[in-house]
């Protein structure tokens, strides 16, 4: 069957903030699905920081957005139409063809979900990419260790939020998190467990970790960037660990933000800074899905959303991400 879609496509590169005639909201056709394909109506979009980058014409880890052509990313959906043996119409499949009601695409381009372990969309945050961020980040990348102290920075956000509980599963002895505003900074601790909540909007983020860690830090999961990260490398003990996942201070910035000026410290405190990409390590999914559902499922992991209605509101929901916004994962449901 052929269908019509709304669809919202990039109708200019931004400068700083996005704004509303940088995206434009499209009725297309969409054509039925050949031979091993299939047609799934999505019912949640993910929104993610990154995608404020692909918006740019610069060269990174992803290919930018073309003009002219429809966003995408990660979501979930119903097969309607199946030409494939391997995926039937009624699955629930993830996909990456966000930012559109409607896609056709290859039956290996799609996994079939368990929703029987967690929502649907669980599999856009604390079962998708910002848990499985979250995980990789503090077992591989900067692991931690049973006795640690351990800094989240957006903490309130999709992966920061899972992570400061990941850290404290791991064995981690005090878990601090930076949010922006007083609700966001009670509400890790609260909802989320966190020890110390540091608001990175009342005073110097570095003044507020050496007044709640004066002693240092060993693991920082970094993903602001700016003066977090140079709070971070002033206040790590020697050999900790800093895992670069993220620098939304700087995604809207015309300019290049400055960089810590704190670098050689990280040098003779033998300090390691590891960046990470989770698209290489998506294979980890297989571990980590099984953990986190047991954690959810027996109420050591807590996970939340932020849901706005109708693709309409996809873009003032990104533009809310980027000035945190939300509290964690951001969602659209369609």
């Amino acid at each position: 069957m052929s269908v019509t879609s709304k669809e919202i496509r990039l109708a200019a590169r931004p400068t700083g903030e996005p704004r509303p005639t940088d995206l434009e909201l499209v009725t297309t056709e969409v054509p039925a699905p050949g031979d091993g394909q299939v047609l799934v109506r999505t019912t949640w979009m993910s929104v993610d920081p990154y995608m404020r980058g692909r918006m740019d014409d610069a060269p990174s880890y992803m290919p930018p957005f073309e003009l002219g052509a429809p966003l995408e990313g990660s979501a979930i959906g119903e097969v309607v139409e199946s030409r494939s043996p391997d995926v039937p119409v009624g699955a629930t499949v993830s996909h990456f063809l966000g930012w559109r009601e409607y896609a056709v695409l290859d039956a290996a381009a799609v996994t079939v979900v368990d929703t029987t372990i967690a929502p649907p969309q669980a599999y856009l945050g604390v079962l998708g990419v910002p848990g499985l961020t979250a995980y990789v980040a503090l077992t591989e990348i900067a692991p931690v260790r049973p006795g640690d102290v351990v800094l989240i920075s957006a903490a309130a956000g999709a992966v920061g939020s899972v992570a400061g509980q990941i850290a404290r599963a791991l064995g981690a002895s005090r878990v601090i998190g930076s949010a922006g505003g007083p609700q966001k900074a009670k509400k890790i601790v609260t909802d989320f467990g966190f020890d110390d909540a540091l608001d990175y909007r009342a005073a110097p983020i570095g003044e507020q970790l050496a007044a709640v860690a004066p002693d240092g830090i060993d693991v920082y999961l970094d993903s602001v960037g700016g003066d977090h990260l140079q709070a971070a490398i002033a206040a790590a003990r020697p050999g900790g660990r800093i895992a670069l996942v993220g620098a939304i201070s700087g995604y809207n910035a015309d300019a290049p933000a400055p960089g810590p000026d704190n670098m050689y410290r990280a040098a003779w405190r033998e300090l390691s800074l590891r960046g990470m990409l989770v698209t290489s390590n998506l294979h980890r999914f297989a571990d980590y899905i099984p953990k986190a559902a047991g954690w959810l499922a027996d109420g050591s992991l807590r996970a939340e959303e932020t849901v706005v209605e109708g693709l309409e509101q996809a873009p003032a929901a990104l533009n809310a991400v980027l000035r945190g916004g939300n509290v964690g994962k951001m969602l659209v449901r369609m």
